[in-house]
């Protein structure tokens, strides 16, 4: 559940009005991931689930694994958020809430959503969520991404699994229809944090941290955007071409990536100041796909 890789800009605006002790749990972020991991019930039934303990426990456990996880990437930015004017005035760094209690709000919250998961769900959903706060804490935040522009490639693997996780809680099973899921975020993740990442590059000089934009440049950036749009392109035909979803899928997926390939060539050619124009369509594009997917189910 990488949440630097999924809608952070547009989350992080939208819940400056609430309060510290919400604000640092990213509340917006922990809705998109519990809808997300909604989608992968919904699949694998075809249709949500008739059980309502399950729908509940599953959106509890990776409710408050995202709720966790974030806390946790809070505690360990707050050094790097002080720096960086857009992540100054959150909660740690402002001074609203303790480092410690972050902390332990954090690790608590991961144990108890696993062990939920373990105990009301089953072993691999659980796996799958102690997978993801590990990825996301320790792999992404804590050992890769000030030292590497791959941390966004180890970070996209658990922005990834919320689906598989909603998939697995119905069908205990890692089939073609969960890698077929992951790989339609994981490929849309990366032109969708590149994109973010060109607007506050400065700030992330500043605050050393070695994203792609920073160590590859501007042009070398939106290069890569522009090969991730094709990447994005075909793993959104996947669903088609395994039997997953039809042609109506087929459609309006091929329609939404040749208007993303187009408009990420066409920023080849213009100011990198108007990479926000990539980052806002691509919070159209991936919950339009899933749309279609379900939609596609449904008929």
């Amino acid at each position: 559940m990488n949440r630097e890789n999924t809608t952070v800009y547009v989350a992080e605006e939208a819940e400056g009005w609430l309060p510290p002790s919400l604000v640092v749990i990213k509340p917006g972020i922990v809705a998109m991931v519990i809808i997300s991991a909604l989608c992968g019930m919904y699949v694998a039934g075809p249709g949500l689930p008739t059980s309502s303990s399950l729908v509940f426990w599953t959106m509890f456990s990776i409710g408050l694994a995202t709720a966790a996880a974030a806390a946790l990437n809070n505690y360990i930015d707050r050094d790097i958020d002080l720096i960086m004017r857009r992540t100054s005035g959150r909660p740690i760094p402002s001074g609203s809430l303790s480092p410690a209690g972050v902390m332990i709000f954090g690790l608590s919250g991961s144990v108890v959503s696993v062990t939920a998961a373990f105990e009301e769900i089953n072993t691999l959903t659980a796996a799958l969520l102690a997978a993801s706060i590990f990825i996301y804490v320790v792999v992404y935040t804590l050992i890769m991404k000030r030292r590497t522009p791959l941390a966004t490639f180890a970070g996209g693997i658990g922005g990834a699994l919320p689906p598989v996780i909603g998939y697995t809680a119905v069908r205990p099973v890692l089939d073609e229809y969960a890698l077929a899921m992951f790989l339609i975020i994981f490929a849309w993740q990366h032109p969708h944090f590149w994109s973010l990442a060109l607007k506050y590059i400065e700030e992330y000089k500043a605050a050393r941290v070695n994203n792609h934009a920073v160590v590859v440049g501007v042009e070398g950036t939106k290069r890569r955007i522009v090969l991730w749009s094709f990447i994005l392109a075909g793993a959104s035909v996947i669903p088609w071409y395994i039997g997953m979803a039809g042609g109506i899928y087929l459609a309006g997926a091929l329609t939404l990536g040749v208007v993303n390939i187009a408009m990420t060539m066409t920023f080849l050619l213009s100011p990198a100041r108007l990479a926000m124009r990539i980052f806002f369509f691509s919070l159209i594009h991936l919950p339009a796909v899933y749309l279609l997917l379900l939609f596609d189910l449904t008929i």
